[in-house]
């Protein structure tokens, strides 16, 4: 899993591919908690939801399937004041997600 940031001062995009090292997915969620303020603003390609600080990202309809070693590509854009650290830990499906 990749989580790349373009960052400016009050705000910032991301970009996250899911890379499967597993058996084949039909369907996938991926969930993250904020460590600071972040407020997702906008997404593409992921129906997403924010409660707090807790994220849900899931598939939409064309990119549900992900092969083993293939990858789904989602993003969002976001505000947040203070610090914008990395989430500590994503969960694809529940399992926990090795970061690259």
């Amino acid at each position: 899993m990749a989580y790349q940031v373009n960052q400016w001062s009050n705000g910032f995009t991301a970009n996250v591919t899911i890379t499967n090292r597993a058996a084949a997915i039909n369907g996938w969620s991926l969930t993250w908690t904020f460590g600071g303020n972040q407020q997702i603003t906008n997404s593409w390609n992921t129906q997403l939801t924010q409660s707090g600080t807790g994220v849900t990202a899931r598939n939409v309809g064309w990119n549900g399937a992900i092969p083993t070693n293939g990858s789904q590509t989602f993003g969002f854009q976001a505000n947040y004041s203070g610090t914008n650290n990395r989430p500590a830990e994503f969960r694809l499906n529940g399992t926990v997600c090795t970061n690259a």
